[in-house]
C-alpha cells in the first residue's frame, strides 16, 4: 500500500495516529535544527517535519529532495504548532519515521504553484506538468462534475446515451472536415463527424425518442480562445417534439447543472428574444444582458447637419455609458483608437459627454448645438454624468462594431461580472444567408432546419424572409448551444437541397440514406447540442475554453507536447496510396 490517506484529508481528529502518505514535493523550507517539506497530490497539501537531532540521518535524506520528487512517507499525525489557517490541513503535521523516494525529478522548466511563471507555449509543451497546478486541476474537476450531472438530469428524463460512430461520410455541414484515408478502400476518405447530426436523426427514425450523447466533435476551421479543433458536445434529440418542449427540456438541465454544480439558482423561465430584436438591440446574436448600454438609432436626430460622415451613413448608433463622464481626453483617444483597430474596423468615434450643469461637450460641437445633442441624450435616455458614444456606417458593420465597443466597455467597468450568470434563449434565426461568393444560399444552421410553418410558403416567393425553426441559448456573450426542429419529410427536405444549390445528383450521394429513412416514417423531431467545453469555462467564469480541456490544441491546432500534427513515413503514405504535391 503506497498510501493510507490523501494529502488533502487528515485533520486534528486524526491526531497520533500511524499513516502513510505519497505524492510530489512542493516544496521544502531548511530550518537547521527542522526540515519541512510539503507534500502535494490532487487532494491537497500536508506538511511533513523532520528532526534533525532525533533522525539525523532521515533529515540529512529530507534535504536532497527536491521540487517534484515522488516519495513515500510514513509517520504520526501530530498537532501543529505554527498553524497554517491557508490550508484544509494546517492543523497538522507528519512526524515522519520512514521515508522512500519512489522517483527522482528534473528541476521543472516553470513552478508547479497556482501562479506560474510559465507562458502559455511552455505550459502546453509541459501540459503533463501544468496539469498538477491546483487551479487547472480544479477546473478539470468542474468539468467532471458537470458531465456526470448532465448524465443525471438527461436519464432522469428518460434521455438514452447511444454511441454513434466517429469514422463518417463527408458531407457539407458549415465547417471544413477533417478527413481519414482508408487503406482498405483506396482513394478513398472517411471524415471526423463536426457533429452526430444525421445519426441522431436515424435514432429517431429507429424509434429511439430520447437519445444524448457526451461526443467528440471535429472541425477543420481556424481557432480562438473558445474554439478548437477537437471539442465536446452535449448533443441530445427528441422525438414528437415542438420548439417548446425542447426548450422546457434544457432548460432544466442548465437550471440542474447551476444548481448542483455551482449552487446557482437560474431564472424558473429564461428570457427570449427574437434574433432580429438581438441584432438590432445589441448587434450580436449573443448578447450579454447582465449590463445594458442597448443600441440607440440617431438616424432622425443626427443627420441633416451638415456633417457628411453622418449624413452618409446607413446608420447612427449610439450605446449610453452612465456615469462615465469623468473619461478624459486620453482614455477618449484610446477608446477612438481601439474601434479603428483592424480587428473592429470603425473609420472613428464620436463622443458626447453630458455634464452635471445640464451642459453637453462632443467632438462634433461643430456641427450640432446644445439643442440638437439635448435630442441625443433625450433618446439615448442620458442623465447628467452619461457618456455617449456614437459609430456610424453601413448597418450590419456598423452593429458588429457597436457590439464589440459595448463589450470592450462593459469590460472597463467592470459590468461583466464572471459570477453573475443571465441565460438568453435568442429564436426565429433566417433559414438561408446569401453568400456572394458561391453565388448561392447556405444553411444558417445546416440543411436538417425546418422552416417555420408558417414560412415555408415563402421558400418559392421569399427565400431570406424565411424564419428557422431555431434557436441558440446565449450566456453572459457565450452561445452555450444551438438547436432546431428538424425536418422529417422527404419532399420539403428535397426543397431544401435544391435552394442550397445541390443538384438531385448531389443530394442522394451525400444524403441519400437519410432521405431513404424518411420514407419508412419518420417522426417530428428536434433536438439541441450544448458544447461542453464552452458550458463548463462559463460557469467557471472564464472565457478560454483551454485550461477546461485536458490535452488542448494551440491557436495553429498544434499539440505541442506530442509534436501532432507531424508528417507520416513513405511506407505509410505508400500503404493509404497517397502521394504529396513538392
Amino acid at each position: 500500500m503506497y498510501r493510507s490517506h490523501t494529502c488533502g484529508e487528515l485533520r486534528l481528529s486524526h491526531n497520533g495516529q500511524r499513516i502513510t502518505l505519497a505524492g510530489w514535493v512542493q516544496r521544502s523550507r531548511d530550518l537547521g535544527g527542522m526540515t519541512f517539506v510539503d507534500l502535494r497530490d490532487r487532494y491537497g497539501i500536508t506538511q511533513l517535519a523532520f528532526n534533525a537531532e532525533e533522525q539525523p540521518e532521515l533529515c540529512e535524506k529530507a534535504r536532497k529532495l527536491g521540487r517534484e520528487f515522488v516519495i513515500q512517507v510514513t509517520g504520526t499525525v501530530i498537532e501543529r504548532s505554527s498553524k497554517n489557517a491557508q490550508l484544509p490541513t494546517g492543523d497538522i503535521e507528519i512526524k515522519v519515521e520512514q521515508l522512500e523516494v519512489l522517483n527522482a525529478a528534473k528541476l521543472p522548466p516553470f513552478t508547479i504553484e497556482d501562479e506560474t511563471d510559465g507562458g502559455d507555449e511552455l505550459r502546453m509543451q509541459y501540459r503533463y506538468l501544468d496539469l498538477r497546478r491546483n487551479p487547472v486541476q480544479q477546473k478539470l474537476m468542474l468539468r467532471n462534475k458537470v458531465a456526470l450531472e448532465t448524465r443525471v438530469y438527461l436519464n432522469s428524463q428518460q434521455f438514452l446515451d447511444v454511441e454513434t460512430p466517429v469514422l463518417i461520410k463527408s458531407t457539407p455541414e458549415g465547417a471544413r472536415d477533417f478527413v481519414v484515408p482508408s487503406r482498405m478502400n483506396e482513394g478513398q476518405f472517411y471524415a471526423l463527424p463536426q457533429s452526430p447530426q444525421t445519426f441522431k436523426q436515424l435514432l429517431m427514425v429507429s424509434g429511439f425518442d430520447r437519445y444524448y450523447q457526451i461526443v467528440k466533435c471535429f472541425r477543420d476551421e481556424d481557432l480562438r480562445a473558445d474554439r478548437q479543433p477537437e471539442f465536446t458536445q452535449i448533443d441530445c434529440e427528441m422525438a414528437f417534439v415542438e420548439q417548446e418542449d425542447v426548450l422546457n427540456t434544457f432548460e432544466g438541465l442548465i437550471q440542474h447543472l447551476f444548481k448542483t454544480v455551482r449552487g446557482v439558482d437560474l431564472p424558473e423561465v429564461f428570457p427570449r428574444m427574437t434574433y432580429a430584436e438581438a441584432m438590432s438591440i445589441f448587434g450580436s446574436d449573443k448578447p450579454d444582458i447582465r449590463f445594458g448600454m442597448e443600441f440607440v438609432y440617431l438616424n432622425d436626430e443626427a443627420k441633416g447637419k451638415g456633417f457628411s460622415i453622418f449624413d452618409d451613413a446607413e446608420v447612427v448608433l449610439a450605446i449610453n455609458a452612465e456615469d462615465c463622464v469623468e473619461y478624459t481626453r486620453k482614455q477618449l483617444d484610446e477608446l477612438t483608437d481601439w474601434v479603428k483597430r483592424p480587428q473592429i474596423g470603425a473609420k472613428g468615434l464620436v463622443y458626447v459627454r453630458c455634464n452635471a450643469d445640464g451642459t453637453f461637450k462632443s467632438s462634433v460641437d461643430k456641427f450640432y448645438s446644445q439643442e440638437d445633442l439635448a435630442q441625443w441624450a433625450k433618446k439615448a435616455n442620458a442623465k447628467p454624468g452619461d457618456l455617449l458614444l456614437v459609430l456610424s456606417g453601413e448597418l450590419e458593420k456598423t452593429r458588429k462594431q457597436m457590439n464589440e465597443l459595448r463589450l470592450h466597455m462593459g469590460n472597463q467597468l467592470g459590468l461583466r461580472n464572471p459570477n453573475v450568470f443571465k441565460p438568453l434563449w435568442v429564436l426565429d434565426f433566417p433559414l438561408l444567408e446569401w453568400d456572394e461568393e458561391s453565388n448561392r444560399f447556405h444553411a444558417m444552421h445546416h440543411p436538417f432546419t425546418s422552416p417555420k410553418p408558417e414560412d415555408i410558403e415563402l421558400l418559392d416567393t421569399d427565400p431570406k424572409a424565411v424564419r428557422a425553426n431555431a434557436y441558440d441559448l446565449a450566456m453572459n456573450g457565450v452561445e452555450l448551444g444551438g438547436g432546431s426542429i428538424r425536418i422529417h419529410n422527404k419532399a420539403l427536405q428535397s426543397r431544401m437541397f435544391d435552394l442550397l444549390g445541390f443538384t438531385k445528383e448531389e443530394a442522394e450521394a451525400q444524403f441519400g440514406f437519410l432521405m431513404s429513412a424518411f420514407e419508412f416514417g419518420a417522426p417530428p423531431h428536434g433536438g439541441l447540442a450544448f458544447g461542453l467545453d464552452r458550458l463548463v469555462a462559463t460557469m467557471g467564469g472564464s472565457e478560454s475554453i483551454r485550461d477546461y480541456i485536458a490535452f488542448p490544441k494551440n491557436n495553429s491546432g498544434r499539440d505541442t507536447m506530442i509534436d501532432a500534427p507531424s508528417p507520416l513515413d513513405e511506407h505509410q503514405l505508400k500503404e493509404l496510396g497517397i502521394r504529396l504535391n513538392a
